[in-house]
């Protein structure tokens, strides 16, 4: 798992004025909560976060200016739908040892068995239960040899050392799709075809 140190500053302007003076000096504002405490508002460094935010369940070390360290894991990042930049950003506070309930990317690897299956993810992301700095940032499965019809349920991934399955144990995750013969004319078309040769 990783782990990024970002400098921070609370914040004590509010309101969308203010963030947006915020966000055009090239920072994000951003809330910590969590165990009970006063939600602390913050204002970091945009790039550095953005940056950090790539890694799923990326462990923030946030030197916080006059208030010491603090851990914190993502919980929620609004982003601009055009742009694409850091509007805003959710940190949940935790401690070394605890553990807390993540959603973690499923990633497949291996070939399918032959025959041009589909491999579909019916789920993108599980929910384990782990301990605050050895957060996994993805479960690898393999699909080696899988054929149509095969399917991976969550109870059947190997998890990482420490971490404890939260999702449903007979949820499917992936399923091997029989390949499409061609697309069947749709109802009418194939009528007008034959119209037409008569």
């Amino acid at each position: 798992m990783s782990e990024v140190k970002l400098a921070a500053t609370v914040r004590t302007e509010f309101g969308k004025g203010a963030a947006r003076k915020i966000r055009r000096a090239g920072q994000v504002p951003g809330v910590l909560y969590g165990h009970g405490s006063d939600p602390i508002h913050l204002t970091l460094p945009g790039h550095d976060l953005l940056l950090a935010l790539r890694t799923p369940n990326v462990l923030l070390t946030l030197d916080i200016d006059g208030k010491g360290q603090e851990l914190a894991i993502p919980k929620a990042a609004q982003r601009d739908p055009l742009k694409g930049f850091l509007e805003h950003v959710d940190l949940l506070l935790v401690k070394r040892g605890e553990k807390v309930t993540v959603e973690v990317p499923v990633q497949a690897e291996g070939e399918l068995a032959a025959g041009g299956n589909l491999l579909e993810h019916v789920l993108n992301t599980i929910s384990l239960e782990a301990e605050a700095t050895h957060l996994p940032e993805a479960v690898t499965v393999s699909v080696e040899g899988l054929s149509a019809g095969d399917s991976i349920l969550a109870k059947d991934l190997a998890l990482p050392k420490g971490a404890t399955l939260v999702t449903e144990e007979d949820a499917v995750v992936l399923q091997v799709l029989a390949a499409q013969a061609e697309e069947p004319a749709a109802e009418g078309e194939g009528e007008a075809a034959e119209g037409a040769e008569a």
